[in-house]
């Protein structure tokens, strides 16, 4: 019984050699993805409506300036009061919609980016799962990755969302 017991004892130690480790590239995993691509042109475009909307709103707001600057010595005093309030008001509403359109803008790649990296994560999970690893950490996260020890996982990641479809 003793032998047994110090045989066992001997093997505990190389089992805990014998835990897979993994590695997973996840950016490079969710910019191959069709969908990612697709995303990233949907927000691209409405950045791009964004930063035109608030390019106008400047636009107009130079305009009226330049125009006050010009008039301001043929205006009276309530006249010029009432110019400089408009043209307050036009930067009041700039600021607002420049904070505006920031919020938006985040809920929106908000959005269309949760469902993508949960497919990655669910992916990831399956491939621990099913090749018995102890932990898959992301290689970029990770100053040092010992390639004898830890297996790079991406190419199965990637096979795996193949499968999810």
């Amino acid at each position: 019984m003793k032998k047994v017991l110090v045989m066992l004892l001997m093997l505990a130690p190389m089992a805990a050699f014998a835990q897979k480790f993994g590695h997973v590239d996840v950016q490079a995993v969710i910019t191959s993805l069709p969908e990612y691509t697709r995303a990233e042109g949907e927000l691209k475009a409405k950045g791009q409506e964004y930063e035109n909307e608030l390019k106008a709103m400047q636009d107009e707001i130079q305009r009226k300036l330049d125009e006050y600057e010009k008039t301001k010595s043929t205006m009276n005093a309530t006249k010029q009061q009432e110019t400089e309030k408009a043209i307050q008001d036009l930067a009041n509403k700039f600021q607002q919609a420049q904070q505006d359109n920031a919020q938006a803008f985040q809920k929106l790649q908000q959005e269309k980016m949760a469902p993508i990296q949960q497919k990655v994560f669910q992916a990831v999970e399956n491939v621990g799962k099913n090749g018995g690893y102890v932990y898959i950490m992301q290689a970029q996260s990770l100053p040092y990755i010992s390639a004898t020890l830890s297996k790079d996982v991406t190419a199965d990641v990637k096979a795996e969302i193949q499968k999810l479809k």
